[in-house]
């Protein structure tokens, strides 16, 4: 496999619809103002008047950036009691961060890097790096990690916190010598996927770069779509695709890489 194959895929003409909706997709979460309201809400739900309070703009404004958050659905807004005051409790629009909101930007955003989105100038390519360098800092805390695609586990993020980390599907029998925050444990409906204990595949990181190696799976391993040979280690970059197995019994993984400063 040649790892340094890394040609981007051109947006055609009639991909424009997705080129402009990933263009008003950067738009919305590169406020800081709004990220910002992601973060005070990913604490607890709030209305539109605490929100503004707490971020220091009009109510007006306030709402433009709710009604933005709520356009790409990150968060939503369900009926709540106010605080009281000397006219009563009234009901008012609270708003929260849906369930995973954070991992389903972080993913969405990740897959289109995976695209190696080109156009003129590279500018969209430019705002995307810069979105994902910002969340990846905000939300990982710029930790290597991969994000799960498809299945029980889907959108569910494991942060590579070791040198060595084993890849594979939950073993119950072992699971309690295993600690499960450095492994990358899949959900035992992966059955495509070798069982932890004797690992599908592992994530190491060798002279300051992060490699994958299939450990002689059954199923094997692709990365980008190419077979690995067994033990042999092979780099892997930011947005690469991981494929353990093939179907709906394997698993894919999205590799999640801070940009080296």
């Amino acid at each position: 496999m040649d790892a340094s194959d890394r040609s981007p895929t051109i947006i055609s003409d009639e991909n424009t619809d997705s080129l402009d909706e990933l263009s008003e997709y950067l738009d919305v979460l590169s406020s800081n103002a709004r990220l910002r309201i992601i973060k005070l809400l990913e604490k607890k739900p709030r209305d539109a008047r605490a929100l503004s309070n707490e971020i220091e703009t009009s109510y007006e404004n306030t709402k433009k950036h709710l009604d933005k958050l709520l356009a790409i659905g990150v968060i939503k807004k369900e009926a709540g009691l106010g605080a009281p005051t000397s006219k009563g409790i009234h009901p008012v629009w609270q708003y929260s961060v849906v369930p995973g909101g954070f991992e389903a930007i972080i993913r969405n955003l990740g897959l289109f890097s995976n695209a190696k989105v080109q156009i003129v100038g590279g500018e969209i390519s430019r705002r995307l790096d810069a979105v994902k360098s910002t969340l990846s800092k905000e939300v990982l805390g710029n930790m290597p990690a991969v994000i799960v695609l498809g299945g029980p586990d889907d959108g569910k993020i494991f942060l590579l916190k070791h040198d060595h980390v084993r890849i594979g599907r939950i073993d119950t029998e072992r699971q309690a010598h295993i600690p499960a925050d450095t492994e990358v444990m899949l959900a035992s409906t992966y059955t495509a996927v070798t069982r932890i204990s004797k690992p599908h595949a592992m994530f190491l990181l060798k002279e300051g770069a992060w490699h994958i190696e299939d450990f002689g799976s059954t199923g094997g391993t692709q990365l980008n779509n190419q077979r690995l040979e067994k033990n042999v280690p092979v780099l892997v970059q930011d947005g690469d695709l991981i494929e353990l197995a093939k179907g709906v019994s394997g698993a894919r993984l999205l590799m999640l890489l801070p940009k080296m400063v």
